[in-house]
């Protein structure tokens, strides 16, 4: 084997790797749809076309009030760079990525569910008793939690592109508000809505835990929920094959058409906290721009702090005393942490092995290997989770118990999760290391594990920390292949979470969401952290 060779091995491997786990979750669905062709045919009936329908229309609707007003907050804040407390509203607006889903969905619940916050208040200005927002409207306002912060630095991170001297001459020509808006800002926002909406409607459709625990019945229940009752509950496998086929076909169709309309559904949530724009004088612009900006805060806010004061009201010391919690909390962390040390291997083997292939080809055109290294791992971005999970469900439920498999298919689908994201840290940082370091490790004749022991840990460890911690955050919060896969054997903190809301343990599911969110924040802060050491 020649050295080249050698040194693109595990990246091969690494996408290997990816085509088993994938793959092999579509060998079983294919396998187990041949092998009932009648029932895998006979589910498609309108049930699945209306569950199909729904799917889309809530994801349209959730895409629609999470964006719309997101517009208007992040033109406010751009108006407003120098207003006290900025900083720490963006900073703010960060937090709900960081919250698992499944904890998100319970401070709706302790906010505005039956029994929530505000039910008292809103039965006595409704004159009704208050029967709280499960169905269509805890969906949107659960999606709208997550996802009009993620728009709103989008967005805001578009206007910061407009160049200085842009922002002088309208002030120069006396232009209006809506002059303003509409000859400066609006090109930038129209050019930046495609991606900025695709993102969030994909991520819509492909919600699974906020249906879940919001849906409340078969009326809104989407596609991936309807695969996890078919495995769980009905132990329907065909239907299941059935299901996951319109998932397939819905997500594929989705991602072309937005690809098509020039959409990037990966984007860089990381703004800077530095705007050039002056600020607009007047207190009717500056009443205009304050609104907004404190509704979207308080949207923000209250779920959060119904979290906490929920969670503050369980009985915390009972809880921390519970060996279900400990043994959950054990699992959750010992998954997560493989899930995210599988992740950086496959990261790094794919960036370095990319990063030899394009050394190699001397201005050439990519190859298909090269290609695929550089952003076929970020095509798992849109294959569900519990697609995957199904799939290995139905394989391997020939095998036995396949709640025995729990573990190691919680890992390696959590890892295959992250792995997009690992790469976009890894790799600006490791390609400039090698650009600035290969010749001279060659012309020493460094080996492998000298190089990476002199190299690149020195130059990568903050970067690796980085990815590190967000892919253990993004694994420990994960409720869906856990979901299918998971046990009174095996239970990770979101499985007990949603194992004592199902025993209507209300009290005891929002202290567990509270422990749950504290170690998820501590971990996507750590990430933070590092990736500022990094610069």
């Amino acid at each position: 084997m020649t050295a080249p060779s050698r040194a693109t091995l595990p990246g091969t491997a690494a996408l290997a790797i990816l085509a088993i786990i994938v793959g092999g979750a579509f060998a079983g669905l294919i396998a187990e749809g041949a092998r009932d062709l009648p029932s895998a045919f006979a589910a498609f009936d309108p049930y699945l076309l209306r569950i199909a329908r729904f799917t889309l229309w809530q994801a349209l609707l959730s895409t629609v009030v999470s964006v719309l007003p997101a517009i208007f907050v992040a033109r406010a804040l751009s108006r407003r760079p120098d207003f006290p407390g900025r900083r720490l509203l963006l900073a703010l607006f960060a937090v709900p990525l960081a919250l698992p889903a499944i904890v998100a969905a319970l401070g709706v619940l302790a906010l505005l569910g039956r029994a929530g916050l505000v039910a008292e208040p809103l039965t006595a200005l409704t004159g009704a008793r208050w029967q709280g927002i499960y169905g269509l409207s805890g969906i949107l306002i659960a999606h709208a939690f997550f996802n009009l912060p993620l728009a709103t630095r989008l967005l805001l991170a578009a206007l910061d592109t407009v160049p200085n001297d842009r922002w002088r001459l309208a002030s120069q020509l006396g232009f209006s508000p809506w002059a303003t808006f509409r000859i400066v800002e609006w090109p930038v926002l129209r050019a930046a809505l495609p991606s900025v909406a695709g993102l969030v409607f994909m991520l819509c459709v492909t919600s699974f835990t906020i249906v879940l625990i919001l849906g409340g019945g078969p009326r809104a229940t989407t596609l991936e929920v309807a695969i996890y009752q078919a495995l769980r509950f009905d132990f329907a496998p065909a239907r299941a094959v059935a299901l996951v086929a319109v998932q397939i076909a819905l997500t594929l169709a989705i991602v072309l058409v937005l690809k098509r309309a020039g959409a990037d559904l990966a984007p860089d949530a990381n703004i800077g906290m530095t705007a050039r724009r002056p600020s607009l004088r007047g207190w009717r612009a500056k009443i205009a721009d304050a609104l907004p900006i404190l509704a979207a805060m308080l949207f923000v806010v209250a779920p959060m702090a119904a979290i906490v004061i929920a969670g503050l009201r369980a009985d915390l010391a009972r809880l921390a005393a519970d060996p279900a919690v400990h043994a959950a909390t054990v699992t959750s962390l010992k998954l997560a942490a493989l899930a995210a040390c599988f992740t950086l291997a496959l990261a790094f083997c794919l960036v370095r092995a990319r990063q030899r292939l394009e050394a190699r080809r001397s201005g050439r055109s990519p190859g298909l290997l090269e290609r695929a290294m550089d952003t076929g791992a970020g095509f798992v971005l849109v294959i569900p989770p519990i697609v995957v999970g199904a799939g290995w469900f139905i394989l391997l439920r020939h095998t036995g118990n396949v709640l025995n498999y729990a573990a190691p298919m919680v890992v390696a689908v959590n890892a295959v999760m992250a792995l997009p994201f690992a790469l976009r840290i890894l790799r600006p940082a490791h390609d400039a290391a090698a650009a600035r370091y290969d010749r001279l490790s060659v012309s020493l004749g460094m080996s492998t594990l000298d190089r990476l022991r002199f190299i690149d840990w020195p130059l990568l460890r903050r970067p690796l920390a980085t990815a590190f911690a967000f892919a253990m955050a993004l694994s420990l919060g994960d409720l869906g292949v856990i979901a299918l896969f998971g046990s009174d054997a095996v239970q990770t903190l979101p499985y007990l979470l949603l194992s004592r809301m199902g025993a209507y343990r209300t009290e005891d599911a929002a202290g567990i969401a509270l422990f749950l969110a504290l170690l998820t924040l501590i971990l996507m802060l750590a990430s933070e952290w590092a990736g500022r050491k990094q610069a």
